[in-house]
């Protein structure tokens, strides 16, 4: 029982430090700690799968699946909120085709 409120405890200081961390980073570091951030959700997602395969009971598995499933969805949608990020800062001006030679 000591060591679930010990984990609980974890848990919950944690979660405050991640949020007072991130709420504090200017907008435009967004972009690079969202990189930074696919990176460790893909290690956490390979977690989530060992988890999963070493599961012994029903209850054990279906969190090791859910796991599995949220940490693929968070990874996703990372990626997805870094390209979109990243489509800011490309030009919107479109390319002139060259000229065609006036000679002969």
């Amino acid at each position: 029982m000591i060591q679930g409120i010990a984990l609980l405890t974890i848990f919950v200081l944690s979660a405050f430090t991640g949020y007072e961390v991130i709420s504090k980073v200017s907008t435009i570091l967004h972009t690079p700690l969202m990189s930074g951030a696919n990176a460790i959700h893909g290690v956490i997602l390979v977690g989530a799968v060992l988890v999963a395969g070493q599961a012994r009971t029903s209850l054990e598995l279906w969190v090791g699946l859910i796991a599995v499933f949220l940490a693929t969805l968070n990874m996703v949608g990372g990626f997805v909120v870094t390209d979109r990020m990243l489509e800011m800062f490309r030009s919107r001006t479109p390319e002139r085709p060259e000229k065609a030679d006036r000679h002969g």
